[in-house]
């Protein structure tokens, strides 16, 4: 399945754009007949390229009014302890993103709040509390320019030329 052609990529476009097309709206955008479509998204699943279906929420309707971009640096960098602090960072709930970085620090975290009063004594009481943190930095976004943007595809079609 490493080989997508030109339906798959597009089959992968349309579900990005829209997850709640029916396979027959998908078919029909794409260019194949229902059976095939179907095919080639439980193929796409199986082999991994589509990981899952999700509904985007607006943090702002549910009352999470600030995002905080967080880097925290470790005290050691152990692939153990290392370890230890991505199994507990992966448990809290208000970590909607964490990566593991490069340069300074050791991870970059994107953690939602109600507002900077909780953010606040959340940082105090789960963040530094984290195993292994030596120092935390925060900065928060004033405005969301883009998110939960498409990947693009475009890379793909080209390589396939």
């Amino acid at each position: 399945m490493e080989n997508l052609d030109k339906y798959d990529l597009a089959i992968l476009g349309q579900l990005q754009q829209d997850a709640r097309l029916t396979n027959a709206e998908l078919a029909q955008r794409v260019g194949l007949s229902a059976a095939p479509c179907w095919r080639r998204v439980r193929a796409l699943e199986e082999a991994g390229f589509i990981r899952g279906y999700h509904a985007e929420i607006d943090r702002h309707k549910i009352g999470l009014g600030v995002l905080a971009f967080v880097r925290l640096d470790a005290e050691r960098s152990t692939g153990e302890l290392t370890r230890a602090m991505e199994q507990a960072i992966a448990q809290i709930p208000q970590v909607v993103s964490c990566h593991y970085i490069s340069g300074t620090g050791t991870f970059e975290l994107q953690v939602v709040a109600r507002d900077l009063e909780s953010f606040s004594q959340f940082a105090r009481s789960v963040l530094l509390n984290l195993p292994n943190v030596k120092d935390m930095h925060t900065s928060f976004s004033l405005g969301e320019v883009k998110a939960g943007g498409a990947l693009p595809l475009t890379h793909l079609e080209q390589a396939r030329a």
